[in-house]
C-alpha cells in the first residue's frame, strides 16, 4: 500500500477554511498514488481546545460529507481530525472515510493532563483505520504511552501512524520515541504535524517517515504544508510541499 501523512497549517476555528486545505493535499497525495491519507490532530479545526465545545460535532456532519465524497470516488480512505461530541464531553479524534464504507471514529484514550479539563478520553478502537493492512493510529501524546504501541502490536499491526499537534520541543520527543517505536516492534511508523499557530503555540511540522528498524526515511520541513508518500512494499517515499 501506499500510505501519506499530511502537514497542514491550519485555521484558528475555521472549519470551512481547513477542509478546503485538506481537498487540495488530498488531491497532491491521490495523484502520487496514495491510498491512505492521516492529517494531523484536530486537523480540521486546529488545535483549539479553549474553543472545542463551541466547535465539536460528530462524525455524520454534512461539512465532512466532502471526504467521503472523495473516498468513493476515488478509492482513498482519509483520516482527519475532529472535535466529537460524546455523552460525557467532547474527545479529541480522527474521523476515518473509507471507500463506499461507513464512517468511524477513533477518538484518543489517553490524554496529557493539561487536556484533562477540556476533554474527555474515547474508548477502545477495534480494528484497523485502513483496510488495505492493519494501521494502527496514535493520537499525539498516546505515542508517549508503552501501552498504546504494545496494545497495537498485540492487534496485529503492521505499521503505526501517529497524528499531532507538537512544538519544537514535543517534536524532538516524538521522533525519538517513534523511532524506538519502528524498531521495538519492527514496523514502520509515520507522524503527521502541523505548522502554524496552534492553542498559542507555534507547532514545527517536521511530518515523518520511519521504517521497520527506525530508521528516519523522509521528514518535511518546519515551515511548508505538504504530504509523504510511503511505499510500504518498496520502503520508497515521496515529499511534496506546497
Amino acid at each position: 500500500m501506499k500510505i501519506c501523512v499530511a502537514q497542514t497549517r491550519p485555521v484558528k476555528g475555521d472549519i470551512q477554511s481547513n477542509i478546503e486545505g485538506h481537498e487540495k493535499l488530498i488531491d497532491l497525495a491521490v495523484a502520487g498514488g496514495a491510498d491512505t491519507i492521516v492529517f494531523p490532530e484536530l486537523s480540521i479545526t486546529g488545535y483549539e481546545p479553549e474553543l472545542t465545545n463551541g466547535l465539536a460535532t460528530d462524525q455524520d456532519d454534512g461539512r465532512l460529507d466532502v471526504f467521503q465524497k472523495v473516498a468513493d470516488e476515488r478509492d482513498v480512505t482519509v483520516g482527519v481530525g475532529v472535535p466529537t461530541k460524546n455523552g460525557d464531553g467532547v474527545c479529541i479524534s480522527t474521523v476515518i472515510f473509507q471507500p463506499r464504507g461507513p464512517r468511524r471514529t477513533y477518538s484518543k484514550r489517553y490524554l496529557h493532563p493539561d487536556e484533562e479539563k477540556f476533554f474527555v478520553a474515547g474508548q477502545r478502537f477495534a480494528g484497523s483505520i485502513s483496510d488495505k493492512a492493519n494501521v494502527a493510529l496514535a493520537i499525539c501524546y498516546e505515542l508517549s504511552i508503552p501501552e498504546h504501541a504494545e496494545g497495537a502490536f498485540k492487534d496485529g499491526a503492521k505499521i503505526y501512524v501517529a497524528s499531532v499537534a507538537k512544538t519544537k520541543e514535543g517534536v524532538e520527543r516524538a521522533v525519538e520515541r517513534l523511532s524506538e517505536i519502528a524498531s521495538s516492534y519492527s514496523m514502520p511508523a509515520l507522524m503527521s504535524n502541523c505548522v502554524g499557530l496552534c492553542g498559542g503555540n507555534v507547532c514545527v511540522g517536521k511530518s515523518s517517515v520511519w521504517d521497520s528498524r527506525g530508521k528516519l526515511l523522509a521528514q518535511l520541513n518546519d515551515t511548508d504544508e505538504g504530504i509523504i508518500i510511503f511505499d510500504t512494499e518498496t520502503e520508497e517515499v515521496v515529499e511534496k510541499t506546497i
